[in-house]
């Protein structure tokens, strides 16, 4: 057999693979860890692309580990949605790691710095298997080792402010874990399988004769993936994880991690359950209703906020909810707009929360009262948080207004243009908090006060491409949208 076939499995071996060697490497040829990781990420990037087009030319495909077929073995189901999830993980993660290797030499200890590559590495291979799992046991295992080693990225800075955040973060995540396992339970002893084609076959009858353990298992998953995707209001635990870790950790938390868990509930409404059941519930509609008040909600808690890094963090509550949004709409057109917004948020809140990375690196200024006029002095950063900022409030030419307008496009089909409104407001309160900023950081008069330390290259060069990126997918959407139409046209 080609090992071609084997590339699902290979992409999770070779990023678990460099989690384990990385503390070695980093002990024993410490010049080495760090490209070993980018290496690894950029060998999975390209094992991913070539999925890609594979699917493209034949077809969605399965592949059973140790060619165990369902219900004995795991299945990974690749599909077109599946493997675009794929690439905005790997490549939004290798871009982030490459800006990180300068970062975390002001964030961290020298001595923990190959620990940090193997939990960024298990974060990555996790979300995935996540994205490709198709069985219920795995993903819960692949859950967990997100869950553990993202609490680890947040509390390795050892300061008291992130030792804090991510007990939370842990306490709050095993509750979703939880709530997972009985919902998994309930289907469990309704279908006798794991396996989500085999139980999405078992559930139209199981619907039938216990209804009542469908409606709690479906809540329980809302329960669960909300509470890990930050979903308004199980979102406490997202303000000070994101906002006191390091700044490559912020990026992945919000750019990635809080994602593949709305892509895990969109898979569990539109490919496990019935459609009977999304019918017969108003599933869509807690989803919708939940998201469009973390819209609102995440917006005006970010107004308030002194902190840049905790404005950002708030921020994601609300762009979280532009993705929740297109699932709870359940029309194909906002489902493009959501799984778009998902593509340009990890790239533009990434962006800035390296943006925030550099200022605090350069300057250890954490207030936003205290940025203007650092555009004088930091100019590219500030660009590129502008540009940044105004694809999250959805000015034309950044991918966010894409985003925007195809979610304000399906709330219109379907009849609900309060959504509408809100998309509009929400883009209003956006850009009450993210405007002043950058105002003041490039027409105060008065030269800014604080000292300045030199921006590494490494550093900026990873700014450079993210600006190139939103204003690519802000003006070059047509292939995406096109692809994300056919992915999605699966599940209708």
């Amino acid at each position: 057999m080609e090992l071609t076939n084997h590339f699902p499995a290979l992409i999770l071996a070779i990023l678990l693979g460099i989690s384990f060697l990385s503390p070695i490497l980093y002990r024993w040829a410490r010049k080495a860890s760090a490209p070993a990781l980018i290496a690894s990420l950029f060998l999975a990037l390209v094992m991913a692309v070539y999925l890609l087009v594979q699917v493209l030319q034949v077809g969605e495909f399965t592949y059973y580990m140790g060619g165990w077929p369902p219900p004995w073995g795991i299945e990974f189901k690749v599909n077109l949605l599946r493997v675009y999830m794929l690439l905005i993980i790997l490549a939004v993660s290798l871009w982030i790691m490459v800006y990180a290797l300068k970062d975390l030499e002001h964030e961290l200890k020298t001595e923990v710095m190959g620990w940090y590559y193997t939990l960024y590495a298990l974060v990555v291979g996790s979300m995935a298997g996540m994205a490709l799992t198709n069985d219920l046991f795995n993903l819960f295992v692949l859950m967990e080792i997100c869950a553990i080693s993202a609490c680890a990225i947040i509390s390795i800075k050892e300061d008291r402010a992130c030792l804090e955040a991510s007990f939370k973060y842990l306490i709050l995540s095993a509750m979703g874990t939880g709530c997972f396992l009985l919902g998994v339970a309930m289907l469990y002893m309704v279908t006798g399988h794991m396996n989500y084609d085999l139980v999405n076959a078992a559930l139209p009858e199981a619907v039938e004769l216990y209804p009542n353990n469908m409606f709690a298992a479906a809540a329980l998953f809302i329960v669960a993936f909300g509470t890990k995707a930050a979903l308004f209001p199980l979102h406490v635990w997202l303000p000070d994880a994101h906002a006191s870790a390091p700044s490559p950790s912020s990026a992945m938390l919000s750019g990635l991690v809080i994602k593949i868990y709305a892509f895990a509930l969109f898979i569990m409404f539109y490919q496990l359950f019935p459609r009977s059941l999304l019918e017969s519930i108003p599933l869509n509609e807690i989803v919708l209703w939940l998201s469009s008040m973390g819209i609102m909600f995440g917006s005006i808690f970010a107004m308030v906020q002194v902190d840049l890094k905790k404005m950002l963090a708030y921020s994601s509550i609300g762009q979280i909810g532009y993705v929740f949004l297109g699932i709870g709409l359940d029309d194909i057109i906002a489902m493009t707009g959501g799984f778009y917004h998902l593509l340009v948020h990890a790239i533009m809140k990434s962006m800035l929360f390296m943006c925030a990375g550099i200022i605090i690196y350069t300057t250890g200024i954490r207030q936003i009262k205290q940025l203007g006029g650092i555009g004088q002095v930091l100019p590219i950063t500030m660009i590129a948080f502008t540009i940044g900022s105004a694809s999250m409030i959805g000015i034309p030419g950044t991918g966010g207004l894409i985003s925007k307008w195809y979610l304000a496009l399906g709330a219109l089909e379907i009849g609900r243009p309060i959504f509408v409104v809100i998309i509009l407001a929400s883009s209003l309160l956006n850009a009450v908090y993210y405007m002043p900023i950058i105002v003041n950081a490039f027409m105060q008069q008065e030269q800014f006060q604080h000292q300045v330390k030199p921006v590494p290259r490494k550093m900026l060069i990873p700014l450079i491409v993210g600006m190139a990126a939103i204003i690519f997918f802000g003006v070059f959407s047509r292939p995406a949208i096109v692809l994300l139409d056919e992915a999605l046209a699966l599940f209708f």
